[in-house]
C-alpha cells in the first residue's frame, strides 16, 4: 500500500453525515409525533384540562399559538381565538378565529373583548425584553379572569430551543456561534444575521420575574428528572 494512503470502511462517516445524524436525534427527542417533547406537550394539555374542568365550554384567547395545536388536545374549548404574527390560516373551523397581531400591542378590537381564559405556551420568552413581557402580561390579566402562561425555565441546564447545555448563560457572540453550528438546533447552518436575530429574541426567564409579571397567579413547575423544566403562571378564578 502506498505511503499516505488512507483506508475507509462502511462504518466511516463524514462530518456532514455526523451532523445529519445528530439533527435526526433532535427530531426523535423533540419534534417527532412520538418524541419525548410531544409526550410532554400532551401531558401539559391534559394538565390544562384538569386545571380548568369547564374548558370545553370556554372561550379561549391563545396568544402566539397555532390553531393546529388545538386539534390534538384531549379537551378542546368551545371557541378559540388565535393571535399570532405568522400568516393566517386559509380556512378556519367554525369553532375558531384568527388574527394577525402583536401579543404585546393588541389592537382595540381584541383589547375591548373578554374571554374566559387566556392561554400562552412558550411565547413569553420571545417577545423582546422585560418591558414587552410586562405589556403582554398586563393584557393577559385584563382580558380574562383565568390564564395559563407557560415559558421554559431559565435555570434548567439545557436550553430547550437549541437543545444545547448551558447555552442561555453564554455571552451573545458565543450563543450566536452555537445557534449557527450546533447540530441539535432546529435549523443549523443559518446565516450570522439570522442566528443573531434568533438569539436576541430568545430570553429565558426565572420564577422571580414570572411572579412579578403575574402577582395574583400561582406559579407551577413542570419537572424533568426532578429539575424544573418550565414554569407556568396559572390563575383559576
Amino acid at each position: 500500500m502506498a505511503s499516505g494512503t488512507r483506508t475507509t470502511d462502511e462504518n466511516t462517516t463524514t462530518p456532514r453525515e455526523r451532523r445529519g445524524s445528530l439533527h435526526a436525534l433532535r427530531f426523535r427527542l423533540v419534534d417527532s409525533p412520538d418524541s419525548y417533547g410531544a409526550k410532554r406537550r400532551a401531558k401539559r394539555a391534559m394538565w390544562l384540562s384538569e386545571t380548568f374542568p369547564d374548558l370545553a365550554e370556554m372561550s379561549v384567547l391563545d396568544l402566539g399559538g397555532r390553531l393546529g395545536s388545538w386539534t390534538k388536545v384531549p379537551v378542546r374549548p368551545k371557541h378559540v381565538h388565535v393571535v399570532n404574527l405568522e400568516p393566517l390560516p386559509a380556512e378556519l373551523p367554525d369553532w375558531a378565529e384568527a388574527d394577525h397581531a402583536d401579543a404585546c400591542e393588541l389592537p382595540p378590537a381584541i383589547l375591548n373583548r373578554r374571554y374566559d381564559l387566556v392561554f400562552s405556551n412558550s411565547v413569553l420568552e420571545h417577545v423582546g425584553g422585560h418591558e414587552r413581557r410586562r405589556r403582554m402580561a398586563e393584557a393577559i390579566r385584563a382580558l380574562a379572569p383565568r390564564h395559563w402562561v407557560q415559558t421554559p425555565y431559565r435555570y434548567f441546564p439545557v436550553e430547550p430551543h437549541w437543545v444545547a447545555p448551558g447555552m442561555q448563560f453564554l455571552p451573545v457572540p458565543a450563543r450566536v456561534a452555537v445557534a449557527r453550528k450546533w447540530p441539535l438546533a432546529y435549523t443549523p447552518g443559518k446565516s450570522w444575521e439570522a442566528a443573531m436575530r434568533q438569539v436576541l429574541t430568545t430570553e429565558l426567564i426565572g420564577r422571580a420575574e414570572l411572579r412579578y409579571l403575574f402577582p395574583d397567579s400561582t406559579i407551577r413547575a413542570e419537572r424533568m428528572l426532578g429539575l424544573t423544566k418550565s414554569i407556568i403562571a396559572v390563575r383559576t378564578a
